[in-house]
């Protein structure tokens, strides 16, 4: 196999399959057809001379060999794409409106905005703080060009990392010994509220939502005054809280599937292909 027969479209087009989890999923963020996107993996497979995915029961799925070159094809888009940045004559710019929830803008944000600022100083960047299941409608709407949030979907976006859920309570209030169960809760549409109430049921432990906010600090304002015991994020918990399990009869929760979500209206926009490139690298790396 000569160097030259692993092209850069072919690369983009396994991993974009790869993060997506589905041809059809990965289509639009390479701006090919489905059709295309799969004669470029089989050229990619041909050049190879082994195969690289394989369907499983819900998603593509690596074979070794596509794990082996997964990490190496990134590389080399990092490259191709910092190569293209530094012989550009011209300075990027333009504006992104992301939208990213409280918990993920507090741990994550930062080294994605200072490794996108040292290249592309010039693009504006606007940031909404709300919810995901607030998030991921703006971005179908397009009012949102880009977003990471907790994800609503398995074939949705880009998949960066899993974040643990957590529960939490004051170390000065031995809240989780009563019955029923006192508990802090985010908005219906929460995914975070959702794995609380259903690992509770299939413990059969008894609880009472007595606490209801869609905000982080209320979250934990509840927890700190003794009212509640609540799930968050492992990122946001504060450390002056006490990690419950199953030693306090609190069952283990479901992660977090974080992932990118782009919306349709952003294609063509440069400076969020920048910074969807950035968020992606920076993310995976950090997982």
């Amino acid at each position: 196999m000569r160097a030259d027969d692993l092209q850069i479209d072919w690369l983009k087009c396994f991993v974009a399959v790869v993060d997506a989890g589905s041809l059809s999923a990965a289509a639009p963020e390479v701006s090919r057809s489905q059709s295309a996107v799969s004669m470029q993996l089989q050229k990619l497979e041909r050049a190879v001379g082994r195969p690289l995915l394989l369907r499983g029961p819900r998603r593509l799925e690596l074979t070794p060999d596509g794990q082996a070159l997964l990490g190496y094809a990134r590389r080399l888009l990092d490259l191709h794409a910092e190569a293209r940045a530094a012989l550009r004559p011209d300075t990027l710019m333009g504006r992104v409106h992301l939208g990213v929830p409280d918990d993920y803008a507090a741990r994550y944000l930062t080294p994605v905005l200072k490794r996108f600022a040292a290249r592309h100083a010039a693009v504006e960047i606007e940031l909404d703080c709300e919810q995901s299941t607030r998030l991921i409608p703006r971005v179908a709407r397009g009012e949102l060009d880009l977003a990471l949030v907790s994800r609503d979907h398995a074939q949705r976006g880009s998949l960066l990392f899993h974040e643990p859920l957590v529960w939490v309570g004051s170390p000065q209030f031995d809240v989780w010994r009563r019955d029923p169960l006192p508990i802090a809760v985010y908005e219906d549409s929460s995914l975070a509220r959702k794995h609380a109430l259903t690992t509770l049921s299939l413990q059969g432990r008894r609880h009472r939502v007595v606490y209801h906010s869609s905000s982080l600090a209320g979250q934990i304002a509840a927890v700190e005054s003794g009212l509640a015991v609540a799930v968050l994020t492992q990122c946001s918990a504060p450390p002056h809280l006490q990690v419950l399990g199953p030693e306090h009869g609190l069952g283990p929760l479901a992660p977090m599937a974080v992932a990118a979500y782009r919306s349709r209206a952003s294609r063509g926009s440069s400076a969020v292909d920048a910074l969807h490139r950035v968020l992606v690298q920076t993310l995976r790396q950090a997982a």
